[in-house]
């Protein structure tokens, strides 16, 4: 009986851990939006946490960047090309990956918090 239960148990941990890992890996991620700025562009050989997995993405950035409320940390990912300067974008950050897309956006597309943030500049 006591054999039973601890089957049971270590059957339960197993798939919790394999359902944690999926998620982690391939999870929805959280929304920051950010913008474009080409003094912080680092080009050469992917690094400091940028994940090459399509290759060619020699360009780095490290911005800041803000979820909906308006807080905001610093995020570094890659693209294959400088990209336009003072554009804003739309990043879905994933705990264990980092930024796993990426999408140009309009000022106006913005949440209120995120224009907020960006008001100084306009």
């Amino acid at each position: 009986m006591k054999k039973n239960v601890f089957v049971g148990i270590g059957a339960v941990a197993v798939v919790v851990i394999i359902s944690l890992g999926i998620w982690l890996l391939t999870g929805s991620g959280s929304t920051y939006y950010t913008q474009i700025d080409n003094s912080k562009l680092a080009e050469g050989e992917p690094r400091d946490g940028v994940v090459d997995l399509q290759g060619g993405m020699r360009y780095s950035y490290t911005l800041t960047a803000y979820n909906e409320k308006g807080a905001g940390k610093d995020i570094t990912f890659g693209a294959s090309r400088e990209l336009r300067e003072g554009a804003f974008l739309k990043l879905t950050v994933s705990p264990v990956r980092g930024v796993m897309e990426w999408s140009e956006v309009q000022y106006e597309e913005l949440p209120i918090g995120v224009q907020e943030r960006y008001e100084e500049g306009r």
